[in-house]
């Protein structure tokens, strides 16, 4: 008899388990500075800057902008706005840290999220950001260019394991793109004071 509750018990933890993890919805962390990011922009040389609207790019599917599946959970900003404005948020939170955001610069930064997925495969998952960032100077365009970060990983079996290790490698990429716009030399040449 106690044998037949303990199963019992058992089963229904699974259940609830499983419940939980199918046709979730979760929602990206708030962009925080990263250590790495504000000391890239520091040294940059660049001077002030304010960062204008971002959107997704003319032509991309909308869903692209609102939400990604990670197996059975799906992902979104955790604003409800959009992955866009996420990436913009994520630019922000960089450039507010190393102290270069200004909101009276004449050089403005704004982007278009051209390509965002994650897959969270069996064995090694990966996931893909690209954007294209264009840096305006008293209303010329100085900056025009498509930046894209990957990220691959072990990826587990297992649900439970695999769906958060995935939103985590997901988010930390807005991080990374953010930083290979900081390193990329002709956006350097463009924001020197």
């Amino acid at each position: 008899m106690n044998g037949s509750i303990l199963r019992g018990s058992t089963t229904a933890a699974a259940a609830v388990t499983i419940a939980l993890l199918i046709g979730c919805a979760t929602q990206l962390g708030a962009p925080v500075a990263s250590a790495d990011n504000t000391t890239k922009a520091r040294a940059t040389g660049m001077g002030t800057v304010q960062v204008g609207e971002f959107a997704l790019a003319p032509g991309k599917d909308k869903s692209l902008d609102s939400s990604i599946s990670v197996r059975a959970a799906s992902v979104s900003e955790p604003t409800g706005g959009s992955f866009s404005q996420y990436l913009r948020e994520t630019l922000i939170v960089e450039l507010k840290s190393a102290g270069l955001l200004n909101p009276a610069s004449p050089a403005v930064i704004t982007g278009f999220l051209t390509e965002s997925q994650v897959d969270p495969a069996m064995s090694e998952g990966s996931a893909k950001l690209a954007a294209r960032f264009v840096v305006t100077r008293a209303g010329s365009t100085v900056y025009d260019r498509e930046l894209t970060v990957t990220s691959k990983w072990a990826s587990s079996f297992v649900g439970a394991v695999a769906i958060p290790a995935a939103i985590n490698e997901y988010t930390g990429l807005y991080r990374k793109l953010v930083g290979v716009l900081l390193d990329d030399p002709k956006f350097q040449e463009v924001t020197r004071k």
